[in-house]
This record gives structure tokens, sequence and C-alpha cells, in this order.
């Protein structure tokens, strides 16, 4: 399955992946739950409380994991 999403809110279940391609310069909120987003190519990873953001700073394959339980994002 293929999902294309400019922008907008989504729901992770527990551990559940989400992998972004080239969104350099957008936003990843996390609303509910923790969130672990990784960048390609970056030696270090970041990890989102709730209410907290992170803007992708590199092009290429991002991934935004839930953290042990469901998380809510929002990506602008």
């Amino acid at each position: 399955m293929r999902l294309e999403l400019q922008s907008g809110q989504l729901r992770l279940a527990r551990d559940q992946m989400l992998k972004i391609h080239d969104a350099a310069g957008s936003t990843v909120c996390a609303v509910e739950g923790s969130v672990w987003i990784t960048e390609e190519n970056q030696p270090h990873d970041i990890v989102l409380a709730p209410r907290a953001c992170y803007r992708l700073r590199h092009p290429g394959l991002a991934i935004v994991q839930s953290l042990g339980n469901e998380a809510a994002l929002i990506l602008k």
C-alpha cells in the first residue's frame, strides 16, 4: 500500500512505523504519545514527548515510529 500525505494528522498504532521521503523542512509534532524519528545518514535520532515538535532537516528517508503505545502526530 502507498499513502501520500502532504500534511495532516494521523495516528500510529503501537510500534507502527511511518516512512517519509524527501520532506526536509516539514515539521512532525507529537500530539499524543511519544515518537522516535531517525533521518537517513544522520548519527543522532530524535525522541519527541507529547506536545513536542521537530523539523526534518535532511533530504532522503525519515522514519517516524510510535514508542511503546499508540501515538497521534501532525505532519506540516
